[in-house]
């Protein structure tokens, strides 16, 4: 496994300013390298800054980051925006992303050729544990999202009896002809 990045291994003080920088996008990297020196001149001095290259090796991951979490941030506000979502599909949505990032990130450890192997196991143990907790989440959302379906089809029938009794009554119309409709065409028994 390779060495962390010179950014992950700065104080949280200048990792953070360093991400906040990166993530407005308003600085070349020299005035970015140029700006973290002045603002931290003791970590300057003692050389433990990263460089350019540190810098725009880290800019491009925390900018896949960004893209992903705009994405996911994006496409619940579009199912917001079309879904009642009383079925909670938002939720169905993110556990989906996240288990195909799971799934992704399984496939990389598996990939990884140069991992100590009681360090991949406790990853793909870990990955395992997370697995398990989505799944169990995935079958409540889907056992909910049945009983709201259900619900709902109650309500909705509960609605159809009583208009269809109003128009019977209002049309002259028998019981048997209002069971007939009740039962057979609305379905419920």
């Amino acid at each position: 496994m390779g060495r962390k990045s010179t950014i992950s291994r700065l104080p949280e003080q200048v990792k953070s300013y360093i991400e906040g920088k990166l993530a407005e996008g308003r600085l070349t990297l020299d005035e970015l390298i140029a700006d973290i020196q002045r603002r931290f001149p003791a970590h300057s001095e003692a050389g433990d800054l990263p460089s350019k290259s540190a810098v725009q090796r880290y800019g491009q991951k925390l900018e896949r980051r960004l893209s992903a979490i705009r994405a996911s941030t994006e496409a619940a506000k579009i199912i917001h925006a079309q879904i009642d979502d009383k079925e909670d599909a938002r939720s169905g949505a993110i556990t989906g992303m996240l288990q195909a990032e799971i799934f992704e990130s399984i496939m990389d450890l598996q990939e990884a050729e140069d991992m100590d192997p009681a360090e991949r196991l406790s990853l793909l143990s870990n990955a395992a544990k997370h697995t398990a907790t989505l799944t169990r989440s995935s079958v409540y959302l889907k056992k909910f999202q049945a009983e709201v379906e259900a619900k709902a089809r109650q309500e909705l029938l509960a609605e159809q009896t009583v208009n269809l009794q109003k128009i019977a009554k209002a049309q002259g119309m028998s019981q048997e002809h209002l069971d007939f409709w009740i039962k057979d065409f609305l379905g419920v028994r």
